[in-house]
């Protein structure tokens, strides 16, 4: 019965090019956390993929979600392989970013969990699951990133004992360390970084040997590094030094 509903909605999103989550959740008469649990199931395939509010059929992408397309498949995996990190009653970050947001299709629905993020996706993605708390940070809005940036008060993150920040990186460099390139996410990210017990790196492939402008942590501080693929024979030999586990698909 299972299979032939994933057959069924798979189809439904290829003849809709686009549809929300709720118009699923109607369709198919089952609830959201059901239709994700489905839908993260179909995109393993990579012939769909999420998009704010919704699903997308890969046969024809609308442009304003050409970036969270982009990769789908392999980020698709890493979110996969992220979630399985989590353990109950953690209190987690996750960074803002399409690899990053991934996360949230792979949660466990019923295992209790609180989540601080800066992120509109991962926001809107556990808002309705009642074992998760929910804490935001940031105080403007950036609509290009759908994060939230600056922190009026630093200090205001050392009451919270994060185990775990899921972070994104524009470039992963042994030279430059975990980068990105915009100042306000910088501070952000930084902060979250040296606050973390443990730092887990979410990258694809393409992001290896990359830097941008601003270094938020030395890739010697990641814990766990999340990818698409096996690492550059450097990168393998760095993360051994290191003691940094690696984890792909």
């Amino acid at each position: 019965m299972k299979a032939r509903r994933l057959r069924d909605i798979e189809e439904f999103i290829h003849s809709r090019k686009n549809v929300t989550l709720d118009e699923l959740c109607l369709r198919f008469a089952v609830s959201k956390n059901t239709i994700r649990r489905d839908i993260a199931q179909i995109m393993e395939k990579g012939s769909v993929g999420k998009v704010y509010g919704g699903v997308v059929s890969f046969t024809e992408l609308v442009s304003f979600e050409k970036r969270n397309a982009k990769n789908q498949a392999e980020k698709n995996g890493i979110g996969r392989l992220a979630a399985s990190c989590i353990e109950e009653d953690d209190l987690i970050f996750i960074d803002s970013g399409t690899t990053t947001a991934n996360i949230v299709d792979y949660l466990n629905p019923a295992q209790p969990l609180t989540i601080m993020t800066n992120s509109l996706d991962v926001i809107n993605g556990v808002a309705d699951m009642p074992n998760i708390h929910l804490l935001v940070v940031g105080n403007t809005y950036k609509r290009t990133t759908k994060s939230f940036v600056g922190i009026d008060d630093p200090r205001t993150l050392d009451k919270y004992n994060i185990n775990k920040a899921f972070m994104a990186a524009a470039g992963v460099s042994i030279t430059h360390g975990l980068t990105n390139s915009d100042p306000l996410e910088y501070e952000m990210k930084k902060l979250i970084s040296e606050k973390a017990k443990k730092l887990i790196v979410l990258a694809d492939a393409s992001k290896f040997g990359k830097s941008t402008l601003l270094t938020y942590a030395p890739l010697s501080r990641a814990d766990i590094i999340v990818t698409s693929h096996s690492l550059p024979k450097e990168y393998e030999q760095y993360c051994a030094e290191h003691r940094i586990e690696v984890k792909h698909g």
